[in-house]
């Protein structure tokens, strides 16, 4: 068992790892907590190097002669022994996301799961998040959220991901890329349906922020044919609790089936009575015979 204690204010930091929470547009809206770990540090770690070089500088924190070492999911295993090697030396590591909380969508939960291993200190300066930015723009629920991060890539992959999210009781919040959203939120209505109520939050506190509220369809609708660009967070309100007759609902799937195929017969009900197209698929396929 190990415990990890916080540093006393305006004291030399202790031996360990320091997640240090960095500003996702907004320069200013780093920390005087972070500011004061990343002038203090033995060696500093960054997913982007010239990213926190340039911060460092907006807020006149020299680097000096201290190490600054690039820290991602492509050299993981060359640098993490080195930056092991340099906390059981009795030094202090901080290490700085590109924007927003460390490992929230960042490279960081290896080497903290490799400090916590080696029975080091690992310690966090809270700070920006786009997560809980936009969950508190967005204008739904807070009171329970999932965060599940980007989407796959490939239709058929991320067709499945939805549909595993599209009973959760919760307000569910995705990453995705400006050359993706649109396809996303088609996908979204299908899985989703179209009536439920979502955000698309693009360029958080930055010049050009914005957010787009409405339901699924009409989120689609705007998006269709419109380039954009930056950062894109999109949250989408809890399911309904489903309350459906099952006789009724059989009876749907099977009127459904004189026309249509068992997958359209299952989307066509799930949108009518609010419920899983999943389990809808696998009635319909019995009662297809």
């Amino acid at each position: 068992m190990t415990i990890s204690r916080p540093t006393p204010d305006k004291q030399k930091l202790s031996a360990g790892l320091h997640f240090v929470s960095t500003p996702i547009g907004a320069a200013r809206d780093i920390t005087l907590r972070a500011l004061d770990i990343l002038a203090s540090a033995d060696v500093l770690a960054a997913e982007d190097t010239r990213t926190l070089r340039h911060l460092m500088e907006i807020h006149g924190v020299a680097l000096g002669d201290r190490p600054l070492i690039a820290y991602h999911e492509h050299n993981d295993a060359s640098a993490t022994p080195r930056l092991l090697a340099a906390m059981k030396d009795g030094k202090a590591v901080a290490y700085a996301s590109e924007a927003g909380t460390p490992l929230v969508s960042d490279p960081g939960f290896q080497l903290a799961r490799a400090a916590i291993a080696e029975g080091l200190t690992v310690l966090a300066a809270p700070g920006p998040s786009a997560v809980l930015c936009a969950l508190t723009v967005s204008g739904l629920p807070s009171d329970r959220f999932m965060f599940a991060g980007f989407p796959p890539v490939t239709k058929s992959a991320r067709l499945t991901f939805l549909e595993e999210l599209s009973a959760v009781q919760a307000t569910v919040i995705l990453y995705e890329s400006p050359k993706r959203i649109h396809q996303l939120l088609v996908d979204m209505v299908v899985s989703f349906g179209e009536a439920r109520n979502a955000a698309v939050c693009r360029e958080l506190t930055k010049r050009f922020e914005e957010v787009s509220r409405g339901t699924l369809a009409e989120l689609a609708a705007a998006f269709d044919g419109r380039a954009v660009k930056g950062e894109i967070v999109v949250l989408v309100d809890r399911a309904a609790i489903a309350h459906a007759d099952p006789v009724v609902v059989d009876a749907a799937l099977n009127q459904a089936l004189l026309t249509m195929t068992v997958k359209d017969a299952a989307l066509a009900v799930s949108q009518a009575y609010g419920l899983p197209r999943r389990d809808l698929y696998q009635r319909a396929l019995k009662l297809g015979g």
